[in-house]
């Protein structure tokens, strides 16, 4: 016999959630390893299967056992072992007691701490069949199943009822009762077309059975594939190009087993309606995928995938075009109701809507935006009447028919109204594009007044959240405000618009509140918005130690904070770097420990080392040619600038002792090294960089 072995297991369910099943299929796999790794189970690949009604998973090259291994137990010392005539005393024999075996077994153990009466023995591994009905036990319950099922009279839970198991360690079952079902070596196929049950003679032969006899694909990747290629072949044969979107594939793959991709028809008059509507009723409500001429237009088709094969797939394309017809129909009615009415007038609603207990309505909350979005126009050259008529106008499509039907569609709707309306394109564009970004990754508004408008939103957001005490805890952030936070900063790093992060800040709490200035409020806001950037410059490969490093100098202007960051990591890369970063630690920890404020300017008269003059004449030069690559922003000139100091800052610490005894040299030698130090500071402190990781 093969000194391993394949295990096939699979859990048959009812339909499981489409949007988790394959979150659910990966967990499941990472857990079943977790365990056989728990239970010493060597083993090769582990392939994974998953369907609307199964998650299944076999395990190449299976240990059929576990190895043995030594277990040891450390009893008393020699000497208080046994007595001065040799006898053994209570501990030994206790401890031989203790172990189930004759004082004889145990052997003894010399340490540098002296000798010892040890236990050993070897256990054999047990057989892995014995195994694996815990570790397939372990792996379903550390599933992320954030609300678990019951069904029937039993005790179990799962995320779905569970109908069948099959545990198959190469062609044997591996018994065991699980989830409240007896294993076997019986899978079913697809519920229609093969409802009855099918016999795994071997787990290799899993994949082939179901596909050829049983109309299921097992494999997601596989199924997902087959999906995508057939809904571009149908969408050509329509006439056009499918918009497959990658979450709706996802969740199609996860709805169907044996996958069939129609293409049907609408009629073309609905095209009037703004094409985003007829796209989101399709995809959200049907699941079927949009087709598009080659400029990007709708075209009146679609392809929906049938979860069967059937003999006239004529009535399954006209019974989804049935389907769809009258949802249609419900969107071209709430466009025409929402236009009927002045854009203007939709939002005369809004003092009616609460916006948060404590901030007032959304109409006080329009208010404020207006006021924040004036003040920003001031800094970037716009328009301030343009800045609050988009601001006038950003909420309004929320109370339109549309919007109530379509959530997702905020924004975009508004865009549309404004442009039926007349409003400026730049208006118009600012109601869809303050939503930006509205997830990572997504677009930045590219108009002055959509960039105006998205800092203004999120700016009264975070104030007004943070006023009342809505501050975000632990991973709990029921009002976005992460998403705020980083999207303010994406705007003005990547846009990118040179503002002053805590003069904003400043503005929209005085917006807010009605107390006046709050200092403490805007450095809790201020606060919050830094540490953003961690999570910012780690999806970019950053570290936070040049975060850390740059806010140190108290930056504040978030493109300001950019470019530095960028001229830390380039200024790293310099051979003098290392020695330039050490001295700098060094000398943070000098000034730390020195117990004194050293005077405000170095006294070059009582310079009297010349390792000390040397560094001083080095450092005043440079300064010059530093001062004005930072006043012309060239951060990276700057730090070059100060690399020529790396020599001169090692022979001061080679040849002088800081810390002289009269009190006169100490002082201005400790100035010489803070004035050292704040000549880095100015562009970040990069003592505070962790080289090597």
């Amino acid at each position: 016999m093969s000194e391993t072995a394949r295990l096939l297991v699979e859990i048959g369910t009812e339909e499981l959630p489409p949007l988790s099943l394959e979150g659910l299929s990966r967990a499941f796999a990472e857990a079943f390893a977790q365990g056989l790794a728990e239970a010493r189970l060597e083993h090769a690949a582990i392939e994974r299967f998953a369907t609307p009604r199964r998650l299944a998973l076999r395990v190449e090259g299976l240990a059929r056992r576990q190895p043995p291994r030594t277990l040891e137990r450390k009893g008393p010392a020699l000497k208080a072992a046994y007595d001065e005539q040799g006898n053994p005393t209570r501990a030994a024999l206790g401890f031989a007691r203790s172990c189930g075996v004759e004082l004889s077994s145990l052997t003894t153990e010399e340490t540098a701490k002296g000798a010892w009466l040890v236990f050993r023995r070897i256990e054999p591994g047990s057989p892995t069949e014995e195994l694996i009905p815990g570790i397939l036990r372990s792996a379903l319950d550390r599933l992320p199943i954030p609300k678990r099922m019951r069904w029937g009279d039993l005790d179990v839970e799962f995320v779905r009822p569970v109908h069948w198991l099959v545990v198959l360690l190469d062609g044997q079952v591996v018994p065991c009762e699980i989830l409240g079902v007896s294993s076997t070596n019986r899978t079913h196929g697809h519920r229609f077309h093969h409802p009855g049950a099918l016999v795994v003679e071997d787990p290799t032969a899993y994949e082939s059975l179901l596909r050829e006899r049983g109309c299921v694909e097992p494999d997601f990747a596989r199924r997902r594939e087959s999906i995508r290629t057939q809904v571009e072949a149908a969408a050509r044969q329509a006439g056009g190009e499918a918009r497959i979107d990658p979450g709706l594939l996802d969740e199609v793959t996860a709805l169907n087993e044996w996958p069939v991709a129609i293409a049907g028809g609408f009629d073309p008059g609905f095209l009037e309606v703004p094409p985003e509507v007829l796209v989101q009723t399709m995809q959200k409500h049907q699941k079927y995928f949009p087709v598009e001429d080659a400029q990007g237009a709708l075209r009146a088709s679609f392809v929906t995938v049938a979860n069967i094969a059937s003999r006239v797939p004529e009535k399954v394309r006209s019974g989804n075009e049935r389907v769809i017809r009258p949802r249609f129909e419900d969107a071209a009615f709430f466009w025409r109701q929402d236009l009927a009415l002045p854009f203007e007038d939709m939002g005369e609603g809004l003092s009616q809507v609460v916006y948060q207990e404590g901030l007032g309505s959304m109409h006080d909350r329009v208010r404020r935006i207006r006021a924040l979005a004036e003040h920003l126009a001031g800094h970037l050259d716009l328009d301030p009447d343009l800045a609050a008529r988009a601001a006038d106008l950003c909420k309004n499509d929320l109370l339109s028919q549309m919007v109530a039907e379509f959530p997702g569609l905020q924004g975009t709707m508004g865009r549309y109204y404004a442009q039926a309306a007349g409003e400026h394109p730049c208006v118009a564009a600012a109601m869809e594009e303050h939503y930006r970004p509205r997830h990572a990754g997504d677009h930045l508004p590219r108009t002055a007044c959509g960039q105006v408008l998205a800092l203004a939103d999120r700016l009264e957001a975070l104030a007004g959240n943070f006023a009342i005490g809505n501050r975000p805890s632990g991973v709990r952030d029921p009002f976005g405000l992460r998403r705020a936070a980083l999207g303010i900063l994406r705007i003005l790093i990547e846009t990118p618009l040179d503002l002053d992060l805590a003069d904003l800040l400043r503005r929209a709490v005085e917006e807010v509140t009605d107390r006046g200035p709050d200092p403490e409020l805007v450095q809790a806001l201020r606060d919050y918005c830094m540490e953003r950037l961690h999570a910012y410059y780690r999806d970019r490969g950053i570290g936070g130690d040049r975060v850390d490093a740059v806010l140190a100098s108290g930056a504040t202007r978030p493109y300001d904070i950019h470019r530095r960051i960028q001229a830390v990591d380039t200024f790293l890369h310099l051979p003098q770097a290392a020695r330039l970063v050490g001295a700098n630690k060094r000398i943070r920890n000098i000034l730390r420990k020195a117990g004194e404020a050293p005077p405000e300017r170095v006294d070059p008269s009582l310079l009297v080392e010349p390792a000390e003059k040397a560094l001083h004449a080095t450092m005043e030069e440079m300064a010059v040619g530093a001062a004005q690559a930072r006043a012309a922003g060239d951060y990276e000139a700057a730090l070059k600038a100060l690399a020529g100091l790396a020599d001169p800052v090692d022979r001061l610490f080679d040849e002088v002792m800081v810390m002289a005894e009269e009190e006169a040299l100490r002082a201005n030698r400790l100035a010489l090294l803070r004035r050292l130090h704040r000549l880095f500071l100015e562009v970040a402190d990069v003592g505070r960089v962790q080289l090597g990781d």
